[in-house]
């Protein structure tokens, strides 16, 4: 069994309930998003800023080569959700939104809707075993659509 596939079935067991998967549906890939954010709004160094790099710029790098070497399907989708989140940041800032407090705010609210969820369950989240699974969270999102196109992942 590959890795992914591993990883994934271990997920699973954490996430049967209809309730707190479609919860998942919602709060995984915004916590994604968040945390990006957040990321985003931590100062830089002058000589980063210039490039208009931010942290979350430099940690998605890594980020992006775990996902892709446990499987270059979920390691695209993963890129280009990575790409709509920066999208959506650049558009909170393009509002005048203050990225770092809406993104705080959500953060808080989708992990309170995560952990309903597993009260739901019955079941704890897998990241408290291993911290992995915060990772392997947003992979399990995507496997769901990649299966209804008919992608192998």
């Amino acid at each position: 069994m590959r890795q992914i596939e591993h990883l994934l079935s271990r997920y699973s067991e954490s996430h049967q309930n209809r309730t707190n998967v479609l919860i998942h549906a919602v709060a995984v890939p915004s916590i994604f998003f968040v945390t990006l954010g957040l990321l985003w709004s931590i100062p830089v160094p002058q000589w980063l800023a210039v490039y208009n790099v931010t942290w979350a710029h430099l940690l998605s790098v890594p980020v992006l080569f775990y996902y892709f070497s446990l499987s270059g399907p979920i390691g695209a989708a993963m890129a280009l959700l990575t790409l709509a989140c920066f999208g959506g940041i650049t558009v909170l800032q393009s509002l005048g939104i203050s990225v770092w407090q809406f993104c705080l705010t959500l953060f808080v609210v989708m992990w309170m809707l995560q952990f309903v969820g597993h009260k739901i369950e019955g079941k704890k989240p897998s990241f408290l075993e291993d911290l992995r699974f915060l990772l392997v969270g947003p992979a399990w999102w995507w496997v769901h659509w990649l299966k209804r196109l008919n992608i192998s992942y």
